[in-house]
């Protein structure tokens, strides 16, 4: 019977904190941070569209896709981190499971793996995705505010709380994507290294 004015009130809470919230810049730039070589890849920065960059509602962004040397054209993995320094109602950060199936991909699996990373173990999402004969492996979490968060409800709660008590809602997504020539677990093996060298260069550039 305590829902009805338990959802009142959260309505209410983030109502007020968001009407209040500061804005947070990045520490320092994303291309900056970010390091170009990974384990003997190297990455090419790509743009969004306007259209794009304005649906996304991003502050700051970074688009890689990471190749050998050997070939160049043939992508290994690739990188997008979207920073927004404040987030308000239409200007949030958009779940990669809305996104995925509107590009024409079908989730196959889906779970939550951990990967160890200089500073400790992480929870991340995993995805193995389809696109007629393709097959790629999306790892994507929620990293901001002192957080790396997996869960799409626990991120909300915290944003509820953190712009109510804190007056803070910046927050990155970031998203691997690893096609999958072999198997997936191989394809997790790149990831899982491409995560545990990325995090140390995010943690530096997004803000305490």
């Amino acid at each position: 019977m305590w829902a009805p004015a338990t959802l009142l009130c959260v309505g209410a809470l983030l109502t007020v904190g968001i009407d209040t919230q500061r804005s947070l810049p990045l520490r320092a730039p994303l291309h900056a941070s970010v390091p170009v070589l990974v384990h003997g890849y190297t990455g090419a920065d790509l743009e969004l569209t306007d259209d794009q960059r304005r649906v996304a509602g991003v502050t700051d962004y970074l688009m890689r896709a990471y190749a050998p040397a050997s070939h160049p054209d043939a992508v290994a993995f690739s990188l997008y981190v979207g920073y927004y320094d404040r987030q308000t109602q239409g200007r949030t950060i958009h779940s990669p499971k809305n996104c995925i199936p509107g590009n024409g991909w079908e989730a196959l699996t889906s779970r939550v793996s951990k990967i160890a990373t200089g500073s400790g173990h992480v929870a991340v999402n995993r995805y193995l995705i389809r696109k007629g004969s393709q097959r790629a492996l999306v790892l994507y979490w929620y990293q901001g505010r002192g957080r790396v968060e997996p869960n799409e409800y626990w991120v909300k709660w915290h944003l509820l709380r953190d712009a109510t008590l804190r007056r803070r809602t910046e927050e990155a997504l970031v998203r691997v994507v690893v096609p999958v020539v072999g198997s997936e677990e191989q394809a997790f093996e790149l990831g899982s290294r491409v995560v545990g060298a990325m995090m140390p260069a995010l943690q530096r550039a997004l803000p305490n």
